[in-house]
């Protein structure tokens, strides 16, 4: 089984990120992961997350997106966390703006290991106690190790 640790790096862990919009944190990530992943293209993350936003909004409520999509060139999930300095509206199923962005971008041929990556994500931060030590960790490391914690059981 996949875990969570696996496929984030504390580089792709990032802290007070300034928002905007919705448009612009996407581009933010796609930025991020193309200089972590020299193998994926910016644009080419940025046009598959856009295209999966078309589909319905990744707002999961709670202040948190889980923005996710299958990605050409991706041998295997990739993942980046994002607390910004300030929400905004990202169409949340809930209608509360979000300030908590954890990324999934998974290779085409995307498998069942794939969907319960997306469990584990939700599962986590569906945890008032997980989402608040995510808000208050003051670094990217400290971002990075509440996720470890989280995915050990503490």
């Amino acid at each position: 089984m996949i875990r969570l640790e696996n496929i984030l790096t504390p580089g792709r862990s990032l802290v007070n990120v300034p928002g905007g919009s919705k448009k612009r944190v996407l581009e933010q990530i796609a930025n991020l992961i193309g200089r972590e992943v020299p193998d994926l293209a910016t644009q080419d993350v940025y046009e598959s997350l856009i295209a999966r936003e078309k589909l319905g909004s990744t707002g999961f409520g709670n202040g948190i997106a889980i923005p996710h999509c299958r990605l050409k060139g991706c041998e295997a999930p990739i993942s980046a966390l994002l607390h910004l300095d300030a929400p905004i509206d990202f169409d949340a199923i809930d209608g509360a703006p979000v300030d908590l962005l954890f990324v999934l971008l998974v290779p085409e041929a995307a498998t069942d290991a794939h969907l319960e990556l997306l469990r584990q994500i939700a599962s986590m931060l569906d945890r008032k106690d997980v989402r608040d030590q995510l808000r208050s960790a003051s670094s990217n490391e400290a971002l990075y190790q509440v996720v470890l914690n989280a995915q050990n059981g503490q």
